[in-house]
């Protein structure tokens, strides 16, 4: 008898360091996924939520463009603050050349706007209104370079005229380039793609993450395309906001002086090299920071898979030890990270040789 009680207390003892581990366990995996389960809450994308919030803050942006032929204008913009003034942020191609401008608030109430500042190479504006300091309701810029591809995010606008017109979806890549009809045949670079229908009057309003806070100014849809939508970052507003509120420009874009190209396969082997990789450089501007630096330019053609490319020139695979896999990778760390006067090194590989060149960039030359 006493030997079965003693078996009993035994398997009672297990069960209960058994139950005990359990219990451990379950506590750490609550621990550890609790954090994950609060973040899908805060990004839980609330369209209805982010639209009350946000539209008294955006307006429609009106003109009336004179050259080449007389055409209206009507667009998007959204009020924001800087060093205590208040500015509405639009796109450059929405007020180019543009007279008469003015703005006009979900309340129905319109003002005339001038131009304080604006730059070409990034499609950015900024405006100053005359109007009671009630209508001036500033919106947040928050951090595009955190951004994930597959972020939720909405765009609040007047596309086609329809104000205050709102529309959900996701990042669906960031670090894009995108050409502008306004920067004299450079690229905007760092250019945040996303999948939110636009259309014609889009352009200048927000793109607003599920936390409320403005990542980008919506700038462009491809023509016939479906859930392809790009914007200017948010970081770039911020990052130029200070010269354009002062000095009405921004003239700190960095500028190497070379044109290039992807490398891929089939240029790979017209070059008989194992890199396909990086951008190869077709030409150098004279007298430009490439050229003084001494990286060489192509010197011989090759057609491969119907286009043409200058070969025999040096290819760029990283910046500052940054990886250099495409020309959107190189445009958007030269956007985020490099100024005029500033040397970066840049490794290259020059007849199948590795090596490491110092380039002192150049500022691009005005745009208009």
């Amino acid at each position: 008898m006493l030997v079965g009680l003693k078996q009993v207390l035994d398997i009672s003892r297990r069960s209960i360091v058994v139950l005990f581990v359990i219990a451990v366990i379950l506590q750490s995996l609550v621990l550890y996924y609790n954090p994950l389960f609060q973040t899908q809450q805060t990004e839980s994308l609330d369209p209805a939520r982010i639209y009350a919030k946000s539209n008294r803050s955006i307006v429609s942006v009106r003109g009336v463009a004179e050259t080449p032929t007389v055409r209206s204008v009507r667009a998007t913009g959204f009020v924001i603050s800087h060093d205590n003034s208040h500015y509405v942020i639009t796109n450059f191609h929405v007020v180019d050349d543009v007279v008469n401008s003015t703005v006009t608030f979900s309340n129905g109430n319109s003002y005339r706007a001038e131009i304080v500042g604006s730059d070409a190479y990034s499609d950015l504006a900024i405006l100053s209104v005359r109007c009671p300091s009630t209508e001036l309701i500033p919106l947040q810029l928050g951090l595009s370079s955190s951004l994930k591809v597959g972020a939720s995010v909405v765009v609040i606008g007047n596309p086609l005229g329809l104000s205050s017109s709102v529309t959900a979806g996701v990042v669906s890549q960031v670090g894009r380039t995108l050409p502008s009809q306004t920067s004299g045949g450079f690229l905007i670079a760092d250019i945040i793609q996303f999948s939110a229908a636009i259309n014609p009057g889009n352009s200048g309003g927000p793109l607003i993450n599920a936390e409320g806070m403005v990542v980008g100014v919506t700038s462009a849809a491809i023509s016939g395309s479906q859930g392809l939508g790009f914007a200017i970052p948010s970081d770039t507003i911020t990052r130029e906001l200070p010269f354009l509120a002062k000095n009405g420009k921004y003239e700190r874009h960095p500028y190497l002086g070379v044109q290039l190209v992807d490398m891929n396969y089939p240029l790979s082997q017209a070059m008989r090299t194992n890199i396909t990789w990086g951008v190869l450089i077709q030409s150098i501007v004279p007298d430009g920071p490439a050229n003084r630096s001494g990286l060489i330019g192509g010197t011989q053609r090759v057609t491969t898979e119907g286009h043409r490319y200058l070969i025999g020139g040096d290819i760029i695979i990283s910046i500052d030890r940054n990886r250099v896999i495409d020309f959107d990778a190189l445009s958007t760390y030269l956007a985020r990270n490099v100024v005029p006067g500033q040397t970066i090194q840049v490794e290259i590989v020059r007849s199948d040789r590795r090596m490491v060149i110092s380039v002192e960039a150049d500022a691009r030359p005005p745009a208009k």
